[in-house]
């Protein structure tokens, strides 16, 4: 029996909460019972199939490509009632070639066994597409007519998969995270105690994309489950106008909330432009950063600016988190705000030790929090050798919420060594019990022994005037003989609107090449500029670095 179907279906008859969709055109609120009552009915129609599509089997791997909150809330569940998986494909734009995208997701679907995909709007009009690559698919629409379906706890057993979660990155070669209803359940029990979520009051503000881990899980997911209130609106209606992310929270109370840093640099400069008065973000208790490297710099102006509209600092809750916990690793301790670590420069580049200073050269890390309940985190260095508190290595994790394994092109492939360790591929410490994540161990820069962070690079040169926030990557770059990393360097790439202006980018290049020296002491070999939306990206909007990696070294 699955624990994590009996708490959805226990909430579903005893919660008086529900989701609210459609600003900021039409807001449409629906209880939940009433999205459990249409995922019954839509869990019927994908059993008695139709449309020339036979009925779903038991336990049959689910494509979803839809991007209505209202409309992935009762299909998910729907799937979930007939014991099968969710696969929330990735989604085209409006630059997207339609041929390659539909290759690419021709892979992903035969890579994860998928039986069917179904469309909802905005991309019910790929249909044709589909069709002409023989895709099973059915509108989301056409299930919802009628019938009735009996959910039972019993559909799925624990180590049956829930959500095979697309990595971020190319298609090209696709992955999926494989998450089971243990992993989903143990991980929702985390997070619900370590933000002390209360049904009765909080109510939750979410922008996210659905098909990312942090919007799926954290923020449709999590309170569709718990019988949390949920006000959800698109990426799109938040990258059209940010300030309307604070608008919610001030219109409807929102007491949780959360983003990458980059959108809470966004946000702060929008509210620094706002009229004093115009909102009230008293309400809100947890603004959680997590996702992407955050910026204690962003941070600081997001508080700052918000501070004129009630906004308390203390609401910040740094975490960790990735796609092969289902979502959640650590969060900071509430009603903390930001901490940050402030360890001796040489001893973490030169000896691997984080040790705290108050000196120059420093860096600056946000410190993530404990691991949420039934996590372990462990660090262990080059040798396998587990290591002590603010000693720098691999981290390793073990637990419940900790997928088995990735589905990829090439088969399934396990993710947990004899003891039941996973590899995370993020190098930082532990000290007093808390995480630290320096940065990805792939893309630590080595220079005259020095092992440099990227994050530290980008974060100066995007001081840079006429640098756009949050569009700056650091690559590593090897020199001379393969594998001599003592000779290695790095590039760094920016956008800017002046790109394309000769004297304008060699400004810009000067500018960056100074900050860079001046915050980690060393030049990169080349200072690449931009226009803006050439840096590659994932998805869900964050900086692809190996994809600018190859896109940098094709221009050297």
């Amino acid at each position: 029996m699955s624990r994590f179907l009996a708490m959805l279906l226990d909430s579903a008859t005893r919660s008086t909460k529900g989701m609210t969709t459609g600003e900021p055109r039409t807001a449409v609120r629906r209880p939940w019972s009433d999205v459990h009552a249409a995922a019954r009915r839509m869990a019927a129609g994908l059993v008695a199939g139709g449309h020339d599509v036979a009925g779903l089997p038991r336990g049959a791997a689910v494509g979803v490509l839809a991007g209505e909150p209202a409309s992935i809330a009762p299909v998910a569940q729907a799937v979930w009632f007939t014991g099968g998986s969710v696969t929330m494909l990735h989604q085209p734009t409006a630059r997207t070639d339609l041929a390659s995208w539909a290759e690419d997701t021709v892979s992903v679907l035969h890579m994860i066994d998928a039986k069917l995909v179904l469309l909802g709007a905005p991309f019910d009009g790929l249909a044709p597409v589909l069709a002409e690559r023989g895709i099973a698919y059915r509108t989301i629409e056409s299930l919802d007519a009628g019938g009735d379906f009996v959910p039972d706890a019993a559909a799925a057993a624990e180590d049956d998969t829930a959500l095979l979660q697309l990595t971020s990155g190319s298609t090209a070669e696709p992955k999926a995270v494989r998450i089971t209803h243990r992993n989903l359940h143990s991980n929702i029990a985390g997070m619900v105690h370590a933000s002390a979520l209360d049904v009765g009051s909080d109510v939750m503000v979410s922008w996210l994309p659905l098909f990312h881990d942090m919007g799926m899980v954290g923020f449709l997911t999590v309170p569709m489950t718990t019988g949390l209130e949920l006000v959800s609106v698109t990426p799109v209606d938040f990258l059209t106008r940010p300030l309307l992310w604070a608008e919610l929270i001030s219109k409807y109370g929102g007491t949780v909330t959360a983003a990458p840093n980059f959108a809470y640099a966004v946000l702060g400069r929008q509210l620094a432009r706002a009229d004093e008065g115009s909102l009230d973000l008293s309400s809100l208790r947890i603004a959680l950063n997590g996702a992407e490297p955050i910026d204690p710099d962003a941070v600081a102006a997001f508080t700052s600016a918000g501070s004129r509209f009630g906004l308390q600092p203390e609401s910040v809750v740094a975490a960790y988190g990735m796609a092969e916990t289902a979502l959640g690793v650590s969060f900071a301790p509430l009603a903390t705000g930001l901490e940050v670590d402030h360890i001796d420069a040489q001893q973490l580049e030169e000896h691997r030790r984080a040790e705290p200073t108050a000196g120059e050269p420093r860096r600056r890390f946000p410190k993530l929090g404990p691991p949420l309940l039934g996590i372990e985190v462990r660090v262990v260095g080059d040798d396998g050798a587990v290591l002590g508190d603010r000693e720098v290595g691999v981290l390793q994790l073990r637990g419940e919420s900790v997928t088995p394994g990735y589905l990829t092109v090439d088969g399934p492939v396990a993710t947990q060594d004899d003891e039941g360790w996973l590899d995370t591929g993020d190098e930082g410490y532990v000290v007093n019990g808390e995480v630290v994540v320096c940065g990805r161990r792939k893309d630590v820069i080595i220079m005259g022994g020095r092992n440099i962070y990227p994050t530290d690079i980008e974060r100066a040169a995007a001081q840079a005037d006429d640098v756009r926030a949050g569009n700056a990557v650091a690559v590593r770059m090897l020199s001379g003989t393969e594998g001599a990393m003592h000779r290695e360097s790095f590039l760094v790439a920016v956008e800017s609107r002046k790109a394309g202006d000769p004297e304008a980018e060699q400004v810009i290049r000067k500018d960056v090449t100074r900050q860079v020296v001046s915050a980690v002491g060393v030049r990169p070999a080349e200072v690449m500029v931009l226009g803006p939306g050439t840096l590659p990206k994932t998805p869900s909007g964050k900086l692809r670095r190996a994809a600018t990696g190859e896109l940098l070294r094709a221009r050297v």
